[in-house]
């Protein structure tokens, strides 16, 4: 400040002449003066750090509740008095051993050496209410609980109905035989010519595989292949192109549970049950602390609200139990060993999903071609069937 620098100046006052001057007048004609004298401002010290006041001040306006409401819904632990954003948004403003200390300490008044600002009034009156953040810790956990059992629900019914579609898809079926049967025939003579199974990552070479004169690829036949039994005459194979390119719309949770994760789901799960532990924590805490009306009612808010939980997550824990069964049973299913999978037990709909892809491709480029109809011919004998290296070590 300009004061400090005033200090440090060499500029001396001639103090004789100011006792002269006066230091003898009265009493009254020197408080003349004296308001003139400015005393050197004492900058106020505050409980919390400026930038970490400033960030609660910035966190306190998008609140949108006022300290009297906030406070009214810790004590009772009555989560439906606020919302799980606004419960985030006071876990952000949670205080450490030493800051907690120093509010609780300084007075609420512009007396140094503390003056509190309107975000430490704020806190401070939360302090004011037994284990605060521990409280909006357990409500939060309550406020989500609804929405994340919802998403888990969802989840898990999203993979066992990606199960039965894969089991029960006629034209699925049909494009694996097809594609047995074809790698069999270009296998002939070779000790993978008889294979009765292929695993589906198969299905997503079939592309690479031309024909001799590099015209068409294995997926182009085996996809005309499908489009040709599905009906004879040019009506019926354009339906037929229509149902193949749909393949992916039936198939539609299969792409769903692709983008699903099941260490995530399971953490998800994990993260639900361990939630018990906080309310459990500030049932104790409040047990501890007597038999004030506020209390019970906060009591019996919390407990009610474990009860429930409780039931919630042994029927959650039990769906993804169901689904994660289901997905072991459709791998074993279609790969005849599902412990290769364990790492990634959701896979098979990855892999599907991404044959489902190339296959929509293929069917766009046989629709664009004029008289598709002429362009395959189905006899085996025409079609040129080498003995592909690539594609025989798939089949077993």
């Amino acid at each position: 400040m300009v004061w400090d620098q005033l200090k440090s100046s060499s500029f001396r006052v001639n103090e004789e002449a100011i006792e002269t001057l006066f230091v003898c007048n009265t009493t009254k004609e020197i408080n003349k003066v004296l308001p003139v004298l400015l005393p050197l401002p004492t900058q106020a010290t505050t409980a919390l750090d400026p930038k970490r006041s400033q960030n609660i001040a910035i966190l306190l306006r998008s609140l949108n509740s006022t300290k009297e409401e906030v406070c009214e819904a810790l004590l009772e632990g009555n989560a439906e008095r606020l919302e799980a954003e606004q419960l985030e948004i006071l876990l952000k403003m949670a205080l450490n051993k030493e800051e907690e200390h120093k509010l609780k300490e300084c007075k609420d008044d512009s007396s140094p050496p503390f003056k509190l600002r309107p975000e430490e009034k704020f806190l401070k009156a939360l302090l004011d209410i037994p284990f605060p953040f521990k409280r909006v810790e357990a409500m939060l956990f309550m406020a989500n609980f609804d929405s994340e059992v919802k998403f888990l629900n969802k989840s898990f019914l999203t993979l066992e109905t990606a199960c039965e579609e894969l089991r029960g898809s006629r034209l699925f079926l049909k494009l694996l035989e097809a594609v047995l049967k074809t790698g069999n025939r270009m296998n002939i003579g070779t000790n993978r010519g008889g294979a009765q199974a292929f695993k589906l990552d198969t299905l997503l070479k079939l592309v690479d595989i031309k024909s001799y004169d590099g015209k068409t690829t294995l997926l182009h036949f085996v996809t005309e292949e499908i489009i040709r039994s599905e009906g004879d005459g040019l009506e019926h194979r354009k339906l037929g192109l229509q149902a193949v390119a749909g393949l992916a719309q039936e198939l539609c949770n299969v792409k769903a549970a692709a983008a699903m994760d099941s260490n995530v789901l399971n953490g998800y799960v994990s993260k639900l049950a361990g939630g018990f532990g906080k309310i459990n924590e500030v049932l104790r805490l409040n047990e501890a602390l007597g038999c004030e009306e506020y209390n019970e009612r906060f009591h019996e808010a919390m407990y009610e609200s474990m009860r429930r939980a409780e039931e919630g997550i042994i029927k959650v824990q039990a769906q993804e139990s169901v689904a994660m069964s289901v997905v072991k049973e459709t791998t074993d299913y279609f790969h005849g060993d599902s412990a290769k999978e364990e790492a990634h037990p959701l896979r098979i709909f990855v892999v599907v999903r991404d044959f489902l892809a190339i296959l929509e491709r293929v069917c766009k480029e046989i629709g664009s071609i004029k008289h598709h109809h002429h362009v395959f011919v189905s006899s085996e004998s025409q079609f040129p069937v080498p003995v592909n290296p690539t594609l025989s070590s798939e089949f077993n």
